[in-house]
């Protein structure tokens, strides 16, 4: 049985379909990549999820559904969505959006373990810890989104476009943090404007257009097909 499922699902802004239909699945500790031009309705999947928009249709982990819960029931279940743009809180400190995250916990002895943990897996925010969050780098912003997301403890790691607005390299780290991550036993669904990046860490893709999944399946076999050379990856 698949960690996680969506099946049949649709999801409207007034009158505007955006979704229509889409059904996928998410293997435990397995890595999905959702691609797709702007528009296609990557981030209302993810909204969907989080019960941030209302879908329409059937969404399942560890096989109950979840359409009806509540964003707050969501997170408590281990579904946790790190959003576009990074959404940190500017004014306060490192530190201090690094406990936001484990809000929900009350281990404290594991949320000061997590906080190492975070501090290994970026040791910059170790050295900028005490500095406000709107002082950081774009790329460390980044980190810090991340980092926030995996204090929650995940079951279910979403992360919509980490690697928007970052400079070649810093987007090749974040790659690299984000396979590291899924090593350690998270599962993670990649919403990913950058399809290079995308296929170059998945297991599996799928690719959305206008609402609907318009292909599937393993990266070596998407990027065989002449349609995903020359729209998604530049090559042909």
């Amino acid at each position: 049985m698949p960690l996680f499922e969506v099946r049949d699902l649709w999801v409207a802004y007034g009158k505007a379909q955006i979704l229509e239909g889409i059904t996928m699945e998410v293997e435990a500790q397995e890595l999905v990549s959702v691609i797709g031009p702007n528009g296609a309705g990557k981030t209302t999947l993810l909204r969907a999820i989080s019960g941030v928009a209302e879908p329409k249709g059937s969404i399942l982990f560890s096989g109950n559904r979840i359409d009806h819960l509540s964003p707050v029931a969501i997170v408590k279940l281990g579904i946790i969505h790190c959003p576009e743009g990074r959404q940190i809180f500017p004014e306060i400190k490192v530190v201090e959006n690094l406990e936001l995250g484990a809000y929900s916990r009350t281990d404290k002895a594991g949320i000061k373990q997590d906080m190492e943990n975070m501090f290994e897996l970026f040791p910059i925010l170790k050295e900028r810890r005490n500095q406000l969050a709107r002082t950081l780098s774009g790329g460390e912003q980044q980190m810090l989104a991340i980092a926030r997301s995996l204090m929650s403890k995940p079951k279910l790691l979403m992360l919509d476009e980490p690697s928007m607005g970052l400079a070649i390299l810093i987007k090749e780290m974040i790659g690299q943090t984000i396979k590291s991550i899924k090593g350690k036993g998270v599962t993670i669904l990649l919403v990913e404007q950058d399809s290079n990046l995308a296929f170059s860490i998945a297991d599996r893709v799928y690719v959305l257009e206008q609402g609907k999944v318009a292909l599937q399946g393993l990266p070596q076999e998407l990027m065989e097909n002449p349609y995903i050379k020359e729209i998604y990856l530049g090559i042909g």
